[in-house]
């Protein structure tokens, strides 16, 4: 039996999976489709849940570009090569050359550890949308907002009264699994949230990780809530004494009840507690300092 696509509103589905696919009719048998999942494997469901349905891709994009989200780009490509795939510039960057999502993870060329499917997609040929707002993509209108802190840029996407949160939002199944929510910003994360919290007339919500959701104010409060724990922790571990960012990352996996098994989970966190640094640096609650030829974070003056 194929997979089915979930209706949401008239012409806009959703192909449910550990990433959500979103398929948006354009009313002549075609559909844009907005993230395509970690692999072939996905692309694969999304193409026979489209055959299904008598629709026909007409254009990609991604929202971000951490590869769960463009993985199954080039499997769709050798089927439709002449799909124009679109992300936010930062992103479609990397989309097109992937090595940068586990370069600037690890800070060098990563080893093979590094080299797995969940941070190094095949790469597609993405072209860079020149900004938020109304846009018209494979003959689908829709609008985009910006919304960065996840990724170094990321955009969700508005269908009438449906929201594609991306990963702005997630699910509580997704937030209870993963209590360091991953963020290249985490100002700019929390940022995002409110903002989506603040749009008038969204009926439904979907975010990147879940299940839709029709309380929009709940799940923003619940992602908040979350991501200001995650803030806590971090300078609860910085409170514990001066540390480097590794030391700092096993006292907060020991606050929040995280128990790391591979290199791919340790460099993704440490870059979580990382950018939670940062903002605790700037709001002067942190304090930076190199003692032993090493970066060491201690409690500021306003910590």
């Amino acid at each position: 039996m194929a997979p089915e696509l979930v209706t949401l509103a008239p012409g806009v589905h959703f192909l449910p999976a550990a990433v959500n696919s979103v398929v948006v009719e354009d009313g002549r048998g075609g559909a844009l489709l907005v993230d395509t999942g970690l692999d072939d494997a996905q692309a694969r469901k999304l193409l026979r849940a489209l055959e299904a349905a008598k629709l026909t891709p007409t254009a990609i994009l991604n929202t971000h570009s951490h590869a769960d989200h463009h993985g199954g780009n080039a499997f769709l490509l050798k089927r439709f090569p002449e799909l124009d795939v679109f992300a936010p510039p930062l992103e479609a960057a990397i989309i097109n050359h992937p090595v940068l999502e586990p370069l600037s993870l690890f800070g060098a060329r990563p080893p093979r550890d590094l080299q797995t499917k969940f941070l190094l997609a095949p790469p597609s040929p993405a072209r860079p949308l020149p900004g938020a707002g109304r846009a018209q993509l494979g003959g689908v209108e829709v609008e985009l907002l910006d919304v960065s802190g996840h990724a170094a840029q990321m955009y969700a996407v508005r269908m009438g009264d449906v929201l594609y949160a991306a990963d702005t939002l997630f699910g509580p199944d997704a937030l209870a699994k993963h209590p360091l929510t991953f963020c290249a910003d985490s100002r700019q994360q929390k940022e995002a949230a409110a903002l989506l919290g603040t749009l008038e007339g969204v009926r439904v919500v979907l975010p990147g990780h879940g299940d839709p959701a029709e309380d929009l104010a709940a799940l923003v409060e619940a992602n908040l809530a979350a991501y200001d724990r995650t803030t806590r922790a971090v300078l609860e571990a910085v409170r514990a004494g001066p540390a480097s960012v590794d030391e700092l990352l096993a006292r907060v996996c020991g606050l929040l009840g995280v128990q790391m098994t591979n290199a791919g989970a340790v460099v993704l966190n440490r870059a979580v507690v990382s950018a939670h640094l940062t903002e605790l640096l700037e709001a002067g609650t942190v304090r930076l300092a190199v003692e032993d030829n090493r970066l060491i974070f201690g409690a500021g003056s306003d910590g």
